[in-house]
């Protein structure tokens, strides 16, 4: 129906709408707050999140594939994750650290400062992997910390 095909019917304009009548102010009004409800973009927290879940997966010897299919979603999916061009949401983390066997704070710094996640990422040697996974096969964390001690006072390095 064309709006041109109303005839005047004595009625006040409210009541041929079902008693709303939107102004050209209110129509403006709504599009610039649906404007102000986009959702932020992945950022650099996003990242650095991305950067600890690929590290976690890659430690674990599983693919892309594979921890999509854990998740219901696709290796694309998680391909974005991890390289932070989509956020990941809480519900999502947790089912990511239930698939990848960690606790949620395992992909966050209690103190804000940067983890060294990138250095970890871009050791090539088969002897740096080798020693990473016989770290996460130990399961007594008492354990775990003096190594990282000992570790440390080897290296000259007293973090």
């Amino acid at each position: 129906m064309h709006p041109h095909d109303f005839k005047y019917t004595g009625e006040p304009p409210t009541q041929l709408f079902g008693g709303f009548q939107p102004t050209i102010d209110e129509n403006i009004m709504n599009k610039s707050a649906a404007k102000k409800t986009k959702q932020r973009s992945a950022g650099k927290p996003d990242v650095e999140l991305g950067k600890r879940i690929r590290l976690r997966r890659v430690e674990m010897r599983i693919s892309q594939a594979e921890l999509g299919e854990k998740l219901g979603v696709s290796f694309q999916q998680v391909q974005k994750y991890e390289k932070g061009v989509n956020r990941v949401g809480a519900a999502r983390l947790q089912q990511i650290a239930t698939a990848l066997d960690v606790p949620v704070t395992f992909f966050y710094d209690g103190d804000n400062k940067a983890r060294e996640v990138e250095s970890l990422l871009f050791l090539d040697s088969a002897f740096s992997l080798r020693l990473l996974r016989a770290y996460s096969r130990i399961k007594d964390q008492t354990v775990q910390r003096q190594l990282v001690s000992l570790m440390e006072s080897i290296a000259g390095n007293d973090a």
